[in-house]
């Protein structure tokens, strides 16, 4: 049977993002170029043209990853995580996305590229205060109190912060604290083990 042909059984027919049902094509998860089910997803036309341009992403369109997040199938898993960190910079995909647990080997497989395929890029890296390279993902614990303005409490020190996601300054991530999303300054985190 054919990748595809396992992939239209797989997904009975329907792109495994959204769940559309016409123009669906085989779609090979970068940086893989291997034509098997397993390295692989049915997308629509609109999925596809949006991963592979991601310039072009409607943000409302990958509202669909509430649902298809949940797929049992790594590859899906993959894009999911992919797409949802291509829109950290929506609320609701930044929930999306510290709700998403994926396995060790299928996050290490996600965090290979990114949307459009890129590999890593040549921005400053964020670090923590040991200079450990810290990634979207990580867990990180506080070396000292911070005070959180405008939540009314302190961040204590040793609060283990769970599914960081970088932000486009490399000094700071974000991630959540008594229940809030906070912006963090990466010099005062250590990476957990």
């Amino acid at each position: 049977m054919s990748t595809e042909q396992t992939l239209l059984q797989r997904s009975d027919s329907k792109c495994e993002l959204c769940r559309a049902e016409q123009n669906l094509t085989a779609y090979m998860i970068p940086p893989d170029n291997e034509d098997s089910a397993e390295k692989s997803v049915l997308l629509c036309d609109k999925c596809t043209t949006q991963i592979t341009n991601p310039e072009t992403m409607d943000v409302n369109h990958w509202r669909c990853l509430n649902d298809s997040m949940w797929n049992p199938e790594p590859a899906v898993q993959v894009l999911a995580w992919r797409v949802l960190q291509c829109l950290s910079s929506e609320s609701w995909a930044r929930d999306l996305a510290d709700m998403l647990y994926l396995e060790s080997e299928v996050l290490s497989w996600a965090e290979l590229a990114s949307i459009g395929g890129n590999q890593e890029d040549d921005t400053e890296a964020t670090v923590d205060n040991n200079g450990t390279k810290l990634a979207a993902g990580d867990t990180v614990t506080l070396i000292k109190d911070l005070d959180v303005k405008g939540a009314g409490f302190t961040a204590k020190r040793g609060t283990v912060v769970k599914n960081i996601a970088l932000t486009d300054n490399p000094k700071h991530i974000e991630g959540r604290v008594n229940g809030v999303r906070i912006v963090l300054v990466a010099d005062y985190l250590k990476k957990a083990n």
